[in-house]
């Protein structure tokens, strides 16, 4: 989904990807922020950063995608840092899911 007539698109490649390393770093480094809480307010969560890598043309396989953003392998990271979701949360999820639809 891009665009050349956003300015987004017109950014080096080399400045979009070491942006997007920060993000992955800082997601890392907050475990607290839960990918269902990432989920219901913005629509994604660090399993969609590895699917879209993958989209990019990453061409790894959906574990070491996931791996490569959670920054070990998602079971691990799993077991270490998520929580049970909430019936709130879901809900929030399944909203904010339902908003992503509508932007496609």
């Amino acid at each position: 989904m891009t665009s050349q007539n956003d300015p987004l698109d017109q950014l080096p490649d080399a400045v979009a990807a070491e942006a997007f390393r920060h993000l992955v770093r800082h997601l890392r480094k907050r475990h607290d922020a839960q990918n269902i809480d990432l989920m219901g307010l913005a629509g994604f969560c660090r399993n969609c950063l590895a699917d879209w890598i993958n989209d990019a043309g990453a061409g790894l396989d959906k574990p070491a995608a996931r791996a490569l953003i959670h920054g070990m392998a998602v079971d691990a990271w799993k077991d270490r840092y998520q929580s049970e979701a909430t019936p709130e949360q879901l809900a929030r999820m399944e909203e904010s899911l339902q908003k992503n639809a509508t932007m496609e």
